[in-house]
C-alpha cells in the first residue's frame, strides 16, 4: 500500500470509495484482501475457489459501499460479505457429487503421517499442515468462528456480527471447535 493511503483510517477510505474513489477502494483491497483470501481459503476447497470468492466479495463491496452505514467496522462488514459468499458457494455444491467428502479416518491418518515424517525440514511447517487438515473436519460455522477469532484476531462481538449471531453462540462455536481441534491434534502435544 502506498504511503499516502497507509495512514488513512478504514472509515475514511470507505467514504471515499463510496463516492467512487478508485484509489481509496484499492487501499481497502490492499489492506483487507490478504485476510479475506485467507479466510475464504480456509472455508472453501482450493485457491481458485477462494480467489473467485474474494473477487465476488470486492465486487459486492464496491456496489454496496454507498449504502454502508458504518454500523460495524469496515473489516467486520468485509468478513461478513466473505462468509456469505463462501457459504453460498458451499450450498451450491450438491449434497453428493462435487462436494469434497472428508473422511475423518483419512485425515487422522494423514495427520499421523505428517507427525512421523523424518524428512520434514520444519516441525512448524508440518504442524501448520496438520492444523489445516484438522480445520477441514470442522463445520463451516465453527471453522469460520475459529479462524476469525484465532487467526484474524476479531473480538467476540465482531465474530458474532460476521456470523449474524450472539457472543454467547460464538463462545459455544469456539469451544466446540477448540475441543475438536485439540482431540484431532492430540498427537502433536
Amino acid at each position: 500500500m502506498d504511503a499516502e493511503r497507509a495512514g488513512v483510517p478504514d472509515d475514511v477510505l470507505a467514504r471515499r470509495a463510496a463516492l467512487g474513489d478508485r484509489d481509496a477502494f484499492a487501499g481497502i483491497v490492499e489492506r483487507h484482501g490478504p485476510s479475506l483470501l485467507r479466510c475464504a481459503g480456509n472455508l472453501l476447497h482450493g485457491p481458485d475457489q477462494a480467489e473467485d470468492c474474494v473477487q465476488d466479495v470486492f465486487l459486492a463491496a464496491w456496489r454496496g459501499l454507498p449504502s454502508f452505514r458504518g454500523d460495524s467496522s469496515l473489516r467486520t462488514w468485509l468478513f461478513t460479505l466473505t462468509r456469505h459468499a463462501a457459504f453460498a458457494r458451499l450450498r451450491r455444491w450438491p449434497a453428493a457429487g462435487s462436494r469434497p467428502f472428508i473422511p475423518v479416518e483419512e485425515v487422522q491418518d494423514r495427520l499421523r503421517d505428517l507427525r512421523e515424517d523424518p524428512e520434514r525440514s520444519s516441525v512448524e511447517s508440518a504442524l501448520r499442515q496438520a492444523l489445516e487438515l484438522a480445520l477441514q473436519l470442522l463445520p463451516p460455522r465453527q471453522r469460520t468462528a475459529w479462524l476469525l477469532r484465532e487467526v484474524e484476531g476479531l473480538s467476540y462481538e465482531e465474530v458474532a456480527s460476521v456470523l449474524g449471531t450472539t457472543t454467547t453462540a460464538v463462545r459455544g462455536l469456539l469451544e466446540r471447535s477448540r475441543t475438536t481441534l485439540a482431540t484431532t491434534l492430540e498427537d502433536w502435544r
